[in-house]
């Protein structure tokens, strides 16, 4: 792979400065922390590239930590699958965490601000609590129980844990400033009432903490330096510290906020993909047509791709739309260097070489690879009766195709030059084979007496094809912004040719490898054997096409 360009990375030049200056002790320690309630999509391979990049990068550690305190949407299955992503991206945790681990301090310290004068149960409901808040506009006023006595909360938090309220009646306030402009500040929820059953802690507890109380706090036990989030907590980054602060905590991490990652033609946005799923719209969070790490996995994205693509993009504090095809463009880059060469079909053809002799097989060697010496080869049979790409057949052709048409020559790859002398067709005019002639004297693809063929076809041995499902899968909306229709809805911009099912074939060499086996059909894409096939079945993915869209974008460009 060519050597990766580097885009800007602001939240690394922090870091470079602070070790300079000597602060947390030359400590360098991030984490990575998910919400176990979906998959993780491209726009978290960010996020897990630039906080174990970090850790790489200056001698540091990286946790992963769960950020379990929603037991309502969180699971096992998504735990596993995201510890899956992260390895599978080429990276090592130094510790796994979930914030459940802290469930225990985090309310010994919710009792601690209750006695420091900080925090309240209040018996607003829900929607009382929208109301007092007020808006960007509107001061907000107090809760009639934001001056209740210390001895009151603490009993009535007690109560709460021990389940005697239902969801909604009573919830535990920090008590900070009703009329702060900052919307995060005004008496925001630490605890509120769950009668749920949690993945990991059972029905221990029935109150759980809030994510801008739970998380920040969890940075500071772990001994967190650089808490790197989103954009979207930039407006919480006021409350991350007040809870520190209040608590006097020795430790401070510093947050620091980065722009999302958003991708055209992709909505980054785990409610939305669950969406997809539950629809049926795809198969699963796998489907290769999601943003999903186990979707581009199952693709056949190589990891060096994604943690590329993402060096190239950089890190700042401005939003801003990617192009897919630069994605994409990493994924060739990769692939090129790495996949195996191999003959494949799609849209099969039948050719009948009439003066070539029946029964005759012949073997001919062709590399793994153009360039890579050191993946061998491996024999390719030929016989009278072969398989095309119906692409590369026109019996009226314009003037300017250069591919097989009757009277016109062709050279197979590896093999002979073929000239079209007549086509057959059924009664209704569909062709059912073209019929050729070979020059014996070809062999290799060299012209004998000097004649001139513009083109070079691939092709199959119809005796020794194997029958292969391919899966052509294409970008799953139409517009650029999914998010941009005029009634607000995603779905309504699906791309109806996302995956066309095409039954193909295949060179025998193949047929038996396992899911995940990269290759490129010659001349056709990259493809990614599928998890659901068998030697019986084989099963493809096209990965990418040959075409780099983002090629032709810089030469636009430049």
């Amino acid at each position: 792979m060519s050597e990766v360009e580097v885009g800007s990375n602001f939240v690394r030049e922090i870091v470079e400065e602070d070790l300079r200056n000597g602060k947390n002790g030359g400590r360098v320690a991030t984490r990575f922390p998910p919400e176990p309630n979906g998959y993780l999509h491209i726009g978290h391979a960010k996020s897990i590239c630039l906080n174990f990049g970090l850790a790489q990068t200056f001698g540091g550690t990286c946790n992963l930590r769960f950020d379990d305190t929603d037991p309502v949407k969180e699971d096992t299955e998504y735990c596993d699958s995201i510890k899956q992503d992260v390895e599978w991206l080429g990276f090592h945790w130094n510790n796994l965490y979930f914030a459940s681990d802290y469930f225990d301090q985090l309310y010994e310290w919710a009792k601690e601000l209750i006695r420091r004068g900080k925090a309240y149960v209040c018996e607003l409901t829900p929607e009382q609590i929208r109301e007092y808040r007020g808006n960007f506009y509107t001061p907000g006023k107090p809760s009639p129980w934001r001056d209740r006595p210390a001895e009151e909360s603490l009993d009535l938090l007690e109560r709460m844990k021990n389940g005697e309220f239902k969801e909604g009646e009573r919830v535990l306030r920090a008590k900070i400033d009703m009329n702060h402009k900052n919307m995060n500040m005004r008496d925001p929820l630490i605890y509120r009432i769950k009668h749920v059953v949690h993945h990991r802690t059972g029905d221990k507890w029935c109150i759980y903490p809030m994510y801008d109380f739970a998380h920040g706090l969890s940075d500071a036990i772990e001994g967190i330096t650089h808490s790197v989030c989103t954009l979207e907590f930039e407006d919480h980054r006021i409350l991350y510290d007040w809870f520190i602060d209040a608590l006097e905590l020795d430790r401070h991490p510093q947050q620091i906020e980065f722009a999302k990652l958003n991708l055209s033609y992709t909505v980054m946005s785990k409610r939305r993909l669950l969406s997809l799923v539950r629809d049926g719209i795809v198969s699963g969070w796998d489907d290769p047509r999601m943003p999903t790490i186990s979707g581009m996995r199952r693709r056949g994205f190589p990891p060096e791709s994604i943690r590329a693509f993402c060096e190239r993009i950089g890190v700042n504090k401005r939003d801003s739309m990617v192009d897919i095809a630069l994605l994409e463009h990493c994924v060739r880059e990769r692939l090129n260097d790495i996949a195996p060469r191999v003959m494949g079909v799609t849209k099969p053809l039948k050719v009948v070489i009439e003066n070539y002799p029946e029964g005759k097989v012949e073997w001919f060697d062709a590399p793994w690879h153009p360039t890579d010496e050191s993946m061998g080869s491996r024999k390719l049979p030929f016989s009278r009766e072969l398989w095309i790409d119906s692409s590369d057949f026109m019996e009226d052709a314009p003037k300017k195709f250069f591919r097989l048409t009757p009277g016109r020559e062709v050279r197979l790859r590896y093999a002979y030059f073929l000239k079209c002398v007549g086509v057959d067709k059924d009664e209704n005019g569909n062709i059912l084979q073209v019929r050729c002639t070979y020059d014996p004297e070809s062999l290799g693809g060299k012209s004998p007496d000097g004649r001139k063929v513009k083109v070079t076809i691939h092709w199959l041995s119809a005796a020794h094809a194997v029958p292969a499902e391919l899966r052509m899968v294409d970008k799953l909306f139409t517009l650029e912004d999914p998010m941009s229709t005029e009634d607000g809805d995603f779905k309504s911009c699906l791309n109806p040719n996302s995956m066309e099912i095409l039954q193909g074939f295949i060179e025998p060499t193949i047929a038996t490898q396992t899911p995940g086996y990269r290759c490129q059909f010659e001349r056709m894409g990259y493809f990614c054997i599928d998890p659901d096939s068998t030697p019986e079945h084989p099963v493809f993915n096209r990965t990418v096409t040959m075409r780099d869209d983002w090629m032709q974008i810089q030469k636009k460009d430049a």
